[in-house]
């Protein structure tokens, strides 16, 4: 096809595979007690006695333990004065000292104990009568602390969890910033082994394939792969399409390095485009770049979320939500989560600050025809933005 779209066979892409040569360093102790610090900083702020974080992406920012939820209670108790408690079941307690990352102590529990019953205990001892509870915990969670604590004593601590995370700090820059390299070098390969015929199957099988052999964690953590008129549907419809020339091609996926993520979508054509398959993409470029034209630090997030929108209504697409045009926000956060605060959507008026991480995707949607979705990731800077990966320059050429 051209230099950059169907130029590899996939045994020639599969040479180009190798452990990803300069890693990004871990997140240091000093690092994560810092933290801590800055957690306990916001708790006195807001007039909190406890904080407790429960497995999640939250639980491994704090102390670097990966782990999901489960319907076992392990969470982090961080209180004004003390070490870090962690609550854990016995019999996890061996996995736990395996990826803690922080000095801790704990508050262990067998199977027929009541585990809230241990943070309750924990924070009598240290005189903490109000709690912060993570917003990502279950609501199981909530009923079986308020037991003990009364629910007049538990608040939400997403706003405190989110001041602390909003803001990545260089160490973790770097490690987001391996993800999106690793991530675009896979979009390249993949724009380069296609071919007619070949499935949306084939595709993101070696997406995954090419994740895991550069060395992210797990593979793919996502893979969207559209063709033709399924790119019409943001998140794309089931089964397997076949290409055909003439089709768009739109390829979102996204990897993690040590749990940072990557989140990159291209939108590109197979073949040669139509007038009105050119016209969508260039403002789809068009709105992007005017989208990261708009940060700045002190700017609401919502103006971002308006300015792709502007160039769009300006075109005749929208208004609003309406398709033709824009059917969702303009961006979401990202981190150890692949979608985490801050939002770039009307109605949220947080002011940007330097160190904020945000998806740029204001996918255009002509509806039964086609979606064209370009999707870099930006960080604020002390006088603008700058990109992780650079923006697609053309329909035809994905890659700067």
């Amino acid at each position: 096809m051209n230099a950059q779209i169907g130029h590899l066979t996939l045994e020639q892409a599969r040479t180009r595979l190798a452990p990803w040569p300069q890693r990004a360093p871990a997140i240091s102790a000093e690092e994560h007690a810092q933290r801590l610090q800055r957690a306990r900083a916001l708790m006195r702020a807001q007039g909190v006695d406890a904080l407790l974080v429960t497995a999640g992406t939250s639980l491994r920012w704090f102390c670097g333990v990966p782990w999901g939820g489960s319907e076992r209670l392990v969470a982090m108790l961080l209180t004004l004065e003390g070490e870090p408690l962690l609550v854990c079941p016995v019999f996890e307690e061996g996995s736990l000292d395996a990826v803690l990352r922080i000095p801790a102590g704990k508050r262990l529990w067998e199977e027929h104990q009541d585990p809230y019953a241990r943070v309750a205990e924990a924070m009598a001892e240290r005189g903490a009568r109000t709690l912060a509870l993570d917003p990502e915990a279950p609501f199981r969670v909530q009923v079986g602390l308020a037991a003990h604590l009364g629910a007049d004593a538990i608040q939400s601590a997403a706003s405190l969890i989110d001041g602390c995370r909003m803001c990545k700090s260089p160490a973790e820059l770097a490690l987001m910033q391996q993800a999106c390299d690793m991530t675009l070098f896979v979009q390249q390969l993949a724009a380069g082994i296609a071919h007619e015929g070949i499935g949306t199957d084939t595709l993101v099988r070696f997406i995954d394939e090419a994740h895991r052999a550069l060395g992210a964690d797990g593979g793919s953590t996502f893979c969207i792969v559209q063709f033709g008129h399924a790119t019409a549907f943001p998140h794309g419809i089931p089964g397997v399409q076949n290409l055909r020339r003439g089709e768009l091609v739109l390829i979102d996926t996204g990897c993690a390095v040590q749990g940072y993520n990557s989140d990159i979508t291209r939108t590109w054509i197979f073949g040669e485009p139509d007038a009105e398959q050119r016209r969508i993409w260039e403002l789809e470029r068009a709105a992007q770049q005017a989208a990261f034209d708009a940060v700045r630090p002190g700017v609401p997030c919502e103006v971002v979320d308006q300015a792709a929108r502007d160039v769009l209504e300006a075109a005749g697409l929208g208004p609003d939500y309406r398709l033709p045009g824009l059917p969702h926000r303009t961006g979401h956060g990202c981190g150890l989560a692949i979608h985490e605060a801050p939002y770039l959507v009307r109605g949220n008026t947080l002011p940007l600050a330097p160190g904020m991480c945000c998806s740029n995707e204001p996918m255009i949607v002509v509806p039964g025809r086609f979606g064209v979705r370009l999707e870099d990731h930006f960080h604020v800077t002390a006088d603008g933005a700058q990109w992780f990966t650079p923006p697609s320059p053309a329909i035809d050429r994905p890659f700067a």
